[in-house]
């Protein structure tokens, strides 16, 4: 069942709003419902792919869907915190100084191509990310609520990037990749209208108000305390050396739950099962750790193969 805040009218939305959003990112229903969860559970999502397989109109859709203001920043080598926060100007009519603000200031922020810009653009970025606010010439501006990155990032082998460092992807609650499209999907793709035209033609199916308050639904998602012993297995696990060089620290451990909820959420049940925790494990804790011998594999198989040798208590 649904929890007390979140009514069966609730949950209805949020399986228009996976439905409707399917309809544009064709056959990625499982991205979409990760996307749908890291904002459900207040947290950012980074989207790591190569140019070109929906990464934009995912985000694009996502705020139309949710009538949510959209702005969509390309991070170049050349961009400034100032063009990404605001500034404020001297106006001589007014004898004083306005401020401008920045395209920061918007509900869903796409941060296209990430680590194409310096780290201090980057930086920028991810304090009003962990801050909900930006501070101008020592005025502090809080940010429009709710207040949801996503940013791209390019393969760190393609050239012109700045891989951003392990204490700034701790900001992001997911990552995620969406890889080329089915055979199906793609010819779907190609036979049908352009994705463009098609999020332009799409409408509210929630408004802001209730995004708030399914967010708030989320909280109230239980966790009995056998759960929570699984979950602590798991980061225990990542601590032990066998599997990654360093552990997942508490505020990742949070954050993974908070995910759990949300993804339990969208599941129409008001408790989180253990099939959340590893369905979500992946995308929420693979981009904080480095593993140690893998024999070849990479962060998320590594997490996964963590998953398969860690029991349920």
């Amino acid at each position: 069942m649904v929890p007390p805040m979140a009514d069966s009218n609730l949950a209805q939305r949020l399986a228009r709003l996976t439905s409707q959003i399917s309809t544009v990112i064709v056959g990625k229903e499982p991205q979409i419902t990760d996307c749908i969860a890291c904002l459900l559970a207040g947290g950012h999502l980074l989207i790591e792919d190569l140019p070109g397989v929906g990464k934009t109109t995912l985000a694009h859709a996502l705020a139309v869907s949710l009538g949510l203001k959209f702005s969509r920043v390309q991070f170049t080598a050349d961009l400034m915190p100032s063009d990404l926060i605001g500034v404020s100007v001297f106006e001589r009519s007014k004898e004083a100084f306005s401020f401008h603000p920045g395209p920061v200031f918007t509900q869903v922020l796409l941060a296209d191509e990430i680590n194409r810009a310096g780290p201090k653009t980057q930086s920028a970025l991810l304090e009003a990310m962990e801050e909900q606010q930006v501070t101008v010439e020592n005025e502090t501006r809080p940010l429009p609520k709710p207040f949801f990155v996503i940013a791209t990032q390019n393969p760190s082998d393609q050239l012109g990037t700045y891989p951003l460092p392990e204490s700034q992807l701790d900001r992001f609650l997911m990552c995620i990749t969406l890889g080329y499209p089915d055979r199906a999907s793609e010819r779907a793709l190609l036979a049908g209208v352009d994705r463009r035209h098609l999020v332009a033609s799409l409408g509210a199916v929630m408004t802001p108000a209730e995004l708030v308050l399914a967010q708030s639904a989320v909280q109230q998602v239980h966790a009995s305390d056998a759960l929570l012993d699984y979950l602590q297995a798991l980061i225990a696990a990542t601590r032990s050396g066998q599997w990654f060089a360093e552990g997942l620290s508490p505020r990742a451990g949070i954050a993974i739950l908070r995910a759990a909820r949300a993804r339990a959420l969208l599941a129409q049940r008001d408790y989180v099962a253990p099939d959340d925790i590893q369905a979500i494990l992946p995308q929420t804790a693979a981009h904080r750790l480095v593993p140690v011998g893998s024999a070849g594999r990479g962060r998320v198989e590594q997490v996964r193969a963590m998953i398969e040798a860690v029991g349920i208590p």
